[in-house]
């Protein structure tokens, strides 16, 4: 079974581009939310990793958004354009990449991710800032 992917994007040309890149790869998408309220919905669908921005339509709800959908047991990878705004990380978080993401950075986030949820001792994938690690930099982040 493929693993299944949410999308936490309010900029709907960046979302329908990256689910696109998630269904090329071979992942499934299960949906696109725009704020708290689609995530959480979504969230029921039981997706095994989150891309979540910070910023969406009902304002700055990334992190809490991030937190409640890993206290769910989902992975969630933060990917927007202010990545210092979490580098402190969130709790129940893998990390934090930055914008703009190409294809290759997607498809290395969310393996890593699902190696990392299968208990598998990985190195972060370049640019990422990893939560609770000293294995990448801030200073990394592109």
């Amino acid at each position: 079974m493929s693993p299944r992917i949410l999308i936490v994007e309010d900029e709907m040309i960046v979302a329908m581009e990256m689910e696109a890149v998630i269904e090329d790869l071979g992942f499934e998408p299960i949906g696109i939310a725009a704020d708290t309220a689609d995530a959480l919905s979504l969230a029921e669908k039981r997706p095994d990793v989150a891309l979540v921005d910070l910023n969406l339509r009902d304002g700055p709800t990334g992190p809490d958004i991030g937190r409640k959908l890993a206290e769910r047991g989902i992975q969630v990878v933060f990917v927007t354009a202010n990545p210092r705004m979490v580098a402190n990380g969130i709790p129940g978080a893998l990390g934090v990449v930055g914008k703009p993401i190409d294809d290759g950075t997607i498809a290395s986030v969310i393996s890593f991710a699902i190696r990392q949820r299968d208990g598998e001792a990985v190195m972060p994938p370049p640019g990422f800032l990893a939560f609770g690690s000293g294995n990448v930099s801030a200073g990394q982040i592109g």
